[in-house]
């Protein structure tokens, strides 16, 4: 006797995950200062790295950052992806480009959007800078800024 059945090749199962998220002390400093329109990271006091977002401790040296450094809002890609598949939840419909973009004065890239030119022309050295939005929808998020553009003439 054959099995006529189909083999199972996949199985879509929806996951919803609560999760709570509380900010370290250098977190929710970096946090209030994006608040007002500031991105502040903190130096090492021993290698003298300036990270953004602050981790509370440098990654390099293992020792404790106290030292906040406001920084520009501008920097450079490092490095790039073209998202072609849509997330879940993400009101941004590809394709998009999600960036690592190390901002001037720091040592560590950040990751972001980057928007206003178009995908085959990015490019890994590309100058950008910030879009925030209006300061009436600002909270205590990175989000603040809505993306990175190229920076005109440069």
């Amino acid at each position: 006797m054959s099995d006529a059945r189909e083999p199972v090749t996949g199985i879509e199962v929806p996951i919803n995950l609560k999760y709570e998220f509380t900010a370290g002390a250098a977190l929710a400093r970096f946090l209030s200062s994006i608040r007002e329109g500031r991105i502040v990271g903190q130096r090492c006091p021993g290698c003298s790295s300036v990270y953004v977002p602050p981790r509370g401790s440098c990654s390099r040296c293992g020792i404790a950052t106290e030292e906040e450094v406001e920084v520009s809002d501008r920097g450079v890609i490092e490095s790039f992806t073209i998202v072609h598949i849509p997330l879940p939840g993400n009101p941004v419909k590809p394709p998009f480009i999600a960036a690592n973009i190390l901002l001037d004065g720091t040592d560590m890239a950040c990751l972001h959007l980057v928007s206003e030119v178009p995908t085959e022309r990015v490019v890994v050295g590309m100058r950008v800078q910030a879009v925030w939005k209006p300061r009436e929808e600002w909270g205590y998020t990175f989000e603040n800024i809505a993306w990175f553009k190229p920076v005109e003439g440069a």
